[in-house]
């Protein structure tokens, strides 16, 4: 796939700028076109006006931003880099500049932004992946992601009809691929969660013991269909729709968390 992207003349690899004398960190981006490759895409990515979905790559680690159904849960995750999202192709790699800070303080602020970026405030328009990117970049080193990046949001908000129609219709099931980066911090709420209901179950389990035929008898014709409904429920844990209530295509669908 040829590096290059729009407004820049085609060639073989990207040249990066040179590094800054001190220890620093490489901060790249990566550019997914969502739209299938064909003529369509070559035009529209010629033009600048592609669909684009971007991540910023920190240390071996992309990271990214989609949409998700879990209230108080960062919709931001991270990847391998060049691990393309379901629908899109690799189009670029952009050497967008250095950082000298620390680990502690790269792992700070990508926690800072990360909690500005909730998974159910996704917008496919206002709030998407790009608009993360930019602010994360911002944020690292100071200086703005291409501005190409969101040219098709920008121009969707003055022509709905721009939206592609195969957004439309993305498949239930499928998510982005990667990890939360609110991930252990929602294992560590879990477990002690868990530790809390099994201590309240164990001071409730004299009562429990003096209702279990009751339970046993007045569940018995209703127990397997609560229990198919709860599976489907967690199933639906995956968000489909943005905060307008657009259909989300599966490359803007964060993955759920693990750990409930």
């Amino acid at each position: 796939m040829d590096p290059s992207w729009p407004g820049q003349p085609s060639r073989r690899s990207v040249q990066r700028p040179a590094p800054p004398p001190t220890q620093s960190t490489e901060i790249l981006i990566n550019v997914y076109d969502l739209i299938p490759p064909g003529r369509l895409s070559s035009v529209l990515w010629t033009l600048g006006t592609s669909p684009l979905h971007s991540g910023v790559v920190i240390r071996e680690r992309e990271y990214a931003y989609g949409g998700h159904g879990h209230a108080g849960i960062s919709g931001v995750y991270w990847t391998p880099p060049r691990v393309e999202p379901p629908g899109g192709t690799f189009r670029a790699e952009i050497a967008h500049g250095y950082t000298t800070a620390t680990d502690e303080e790269l792992d700070a602020m990508i926690k800072e932004i990360a909690e500005q970026f909730l998974g159910p405030t996704y917008n496919l328009l206002h709030r998407n992946c790009n608009h993360f990117t930019d602010a994360l970049c911002r944020r690292l080193t100071s200086r703005p992601a291409p501005g190409f990046l969101n040219r098709a949001a920008s121009i969707a908000l003055l022509f709905p009809c721009f939206v592609p129609q195969a957004w439309a219709t993305p498949p239930d099931y499928e998510t982005a691929e990667g990890e939360l980066v609110d991930e252990d911090e929602a294992n560590e709420r879990s477990l002690m969660l868990h530790h809390g209901r099994l201590s309240r179950e164990h001071d409730a389990s004299s009562i429990m013991s003096t209702r279990a035929s009751e339970s046993l008898e007045s569940d018995a014709g209703s127990g397997i269909s609560k229990g198919v409904a709860r599976e489907e429920n967690e199933g639906q844990s995956v968000i489909d729709r943005d905060s307008s209530g657009r259909l989300l295509p599966p490359s803007e669908r964060a993955p759920a968390p693990r750990t409930r």
